[in-house]
């Protein structure tokens, strides 16, 4: 009897919160993504990357800068409506991000059209209600092109091409997913068409947040 009643505590036991494999997160800052283990009050991240000032429209035509973003930790990507391959498992993973995070007020999602010429305000407005995107968790970012491509390729670093350059006109296409936290310091790079890396990424936002 004894026995029993301690299988069935086992069994019956809630099972642990999901922790990251790692209780500190490194930081980068160029295309390789080579880690770089430093404490958070290092004198080193006083010249460290960070994501630079940006000016661009939402869903909602709300204009979006590095302000609106003061004192939150964001997770970016890059995308378009009318992509027919990657784009869709995208959203849907951002999507598991938007419901991971949906009472978190301190955590925002940040998806770039990379053809801002054809995904004006309304077209993403349209996609945001087709998505269940919630404005004010979720910004579908238009804008500059000029502004965008540089954004994805000289601060997110987000097509991890490893120093490989390409020329302003070269389409930026990428399933990565990209973790900045409250200072706009790269954290993370996930591929945002595998599950286990998006959960991954969800315990390290979970991290960052524990480091307050």
């Amino acid at each position: 009897m004894a026995f029993l009643s301690a299988f069935l505590l086992v069994c019956c036991e809630k099972p642990a919160e999901r922790q990251s494999s790692i209780d500190r997160l490194p930081y980068y800052n160029e295309a390789t993504f080579t880690p770089h283990w430093l404490d958070p009050d290092s004198d080193s991240l006083n010249q460290f990357h960070t994501i630079a000032p940006f000016k661009l429209l939402n869903q909602d035509g709300d204009t979006i800068t590095e302000k609106s973003l003061q004192g939150k930790i964001f997770i970016t990507d890059f995308f378009f409506t009318t992509c027919p391959g990657i784009c869709p498992r995208m959203t849907t993973n951002m999507a598991v991000l938007q419901e991971a995070f949906l009472h978190d007020a301190d955590v925002m999602l940040l998806s770039h059209s990379v053809t801002p010429e054809r995904d004006s305000v309304a077209v993403l407005k349209n996609y945001a209600k087709v998505k269940g995107v919630k404005s004010g968790k979720w910004h579908l970012l238009t804008g500059d092109r000029q502004q965008i491509y540089h954004l994805g390729r000289k601060q997110y670093f987000v097509e991890e091409d490893l120093g490989l350059e390409k020329e302003a006109d070269d389409f930026l296409h990428t399933e990565n997913f990209i973790l900045v936290d409250k200072n706009r310091h790269i954290r993370g790079i996930y591929n945002g068409l595998n599950k286990t890396s998006i959960n991954q990424l969800i315990d390290d936002v979970k991290t960052l947040k524990a480091k307050k």
